[in-house]
């Protein structure tokens, strides 16, 4: 990045793992240098079937809560659905930015895995709101993966992580709390050709911040 700003803020390791024979580093040392592979992975679990979808509506695989007990398998394909080219755009940008900020912050396999439990949880809570009809889209997952991430470093001892972290949570909350998911089930952002479910947004952001913490809790016992 420009003006040497370092983008890693997750602790600096004091040691090097060993390289085994071969030259090729293992998991836990590419963790430690940044790579947070784990975590990669699941983006990519997430990003790349909604980039072989494409944007168009799919009702075989979106939300709809009348079917969320008999057809389970769309509480993970409601990710891969986006109904604009600018929806599909805009949210396979925002899975490329939290994947980042997820390497950045080195964050752990076990964040990976509260990732991955929130993402079925997130599309569960709609649920609150049986109107919403129908709804696609990464985003309300991509909430719970900066969740996760926030959670992650508001546990770290490093004052830079921390305050990234503290940084992060705030402005989630501030976020989830402007859009009012209270209010009506969906809204019409400007210059927006399609409507935004705001409640998508709270659930995924509480999915992964519960995720994330019962995980750190179970790991510390």
């Amino acid at each position: 990045m420009a003006g040497g700003v370092r983008l890693n803020w997750g602790p600096r390791s004091r040691s090097t793992a060993p390289t085994p024979r071969g030259g090729q580093p293992r998991l836990g040392a590419a963790r430690r240098s940044g790579l947070a592979p784990w975590w990669v992975g699941v983006a990519l679990l997430l990003a790349l079937p909604a980039l072989l979808a494409g944007a168009g509506a799919s009702h075989a695989i979106d939300w709809q809560p009348a079917r969320a007990l008999t057809e389970p398998w769309r509480w993970w394909s409601a990710a891969w659905v986006h109904y604009s080219r600018m929806h599909w755009l805009i949210n396979l940008a925002g899975a490329a930015v939290v994947a980042v900020l997820g390497v950045a912050a080195r964050v752990d396999r076990r964040a990976a895995l509260a990732w991955l439990l929130a993402w079925p949880l997130t599309h569960l809570g709609l649920l609150l709101r049986p109107e919403l009809a129908h709804y696609g889209g990464l985003s309300g997952v991509l909430h719970a993966g900066a969740a996760v991430i926030a959670v992650q470093l508001l546990f770290t001892r490093e004052r830079r992580a921390l305050t990234v972290g503290v940084l992060l949570a705030a402005g989630l909350l501030a976020k989830l709390i402007y859009e009012a998911p209270w209010g009506p089930v969906l809204r019409h952002p400007a210059g927006w050709d399609i409507a935004v479910a705001p409640l998508a947004h709270t659930t995924g952001a509480v999915a992964g911040a519960l995720c994330a913490l019962a995980l750190k809790l179970l790991g510390k016992r």
